[in-house]
């Protein structure tokens, strides 16, 4: 631990918390930051002006990053469409069969559920289970749709979820430490354009307070909007 907080000691040294860099800038600096043996993983979170408590403040969608995050999603795919979502690249394909081997053995080895429309009749039953872990498809998030196919491609591909916290902040990861600047840019830029799509009709003035960028174990780097 004192290593580490060596290490973190350094890298705070590198960073002035009295400015918000540009997004290039930060990119840059996150880079050098992150110091730790392991591939760090690179984060935004932003502090937005909105009541969760409101329906209509309340932020979930998906972003297709231009680059990945460089993390593998394991897709399991609840459908009667085998062999296309096989083809897709889903890791696990099923019906009630996965389902039963989730509420029996307690296994959960992937990362997202994707299904066809006529199989959320058997996910309803798992909402106690699913939901409370993040599980549970949506159509919002893109997770339950007739095309089964496109949907794994498109979370193979660098597609990723997003829902805020209960105070109002977002939180995405964006890359790896060992992505070059521009790549972390580029993903950090298409995060920034979609959270301002998404901005709700009835928020006033400033909607995104503060934006910051950290590796898993370097310090917050502001990132001037």
């Amino acid at each position: 631990m004192k290593k580490l907080a060596k290490k973190y000691a350094a890298s705070l040294k590198l960073v002035d918390k009295t400015k918000k860099y540009s997004i290039d800038e930060a990119c840059e600096l996150v880079k050098k930051t992150a110091t730790a043996k392991f591939d760090e993983s690179i984060d935004v979170s932003f502090n937005l002006n909105i009541d969760p408590k409101q329906a209509d403040q309340q932020l979930r969608g998906t972003i297709v990053l231009p680059h990945g995050n460089g993390k593998t999603k394991r897709i399991l795919a609840i459908t009667d469409k085998v062999e296309a979502a096989k083809s897709a690249g889903a890791d696990y394909v099923g019906q009630q069969d996965m389902l039963d081997k989730i509420s029996k053995e307690n296994w959960f080895d992937f990362d997202v559920i994707v299904a066809t429309p006529n199989m959320m009749g058997l996910l309803g039953r798992m909402g106690r289970v699913l939901g409370p872990k993040g599980l549970m498809p949506n159509p919002k998030t893109g997770t339950v749709t007739p095309d089964i196919a496109s949907a794994i491609k498109e979370i193979k591909n660098g597609k990723i979820s997003y829902r805020n916290d209960k105070d109002g902040n977002l939180a995405i990861n964006f890359g790896k430490a060992s992505f070059d600047a521009k790549t972390l840019a580029d993903n950090l830029k298409a995060i920034i354009e979609a959270v301002n799509r998404v901005r709700p009709a009835s928020v006033k003035g400033t909607f995104i307070i503060s934006c910051t960028i950290a590796s898993t174990y370097g310090p917050g780097i502001k990132v001037s909007l």
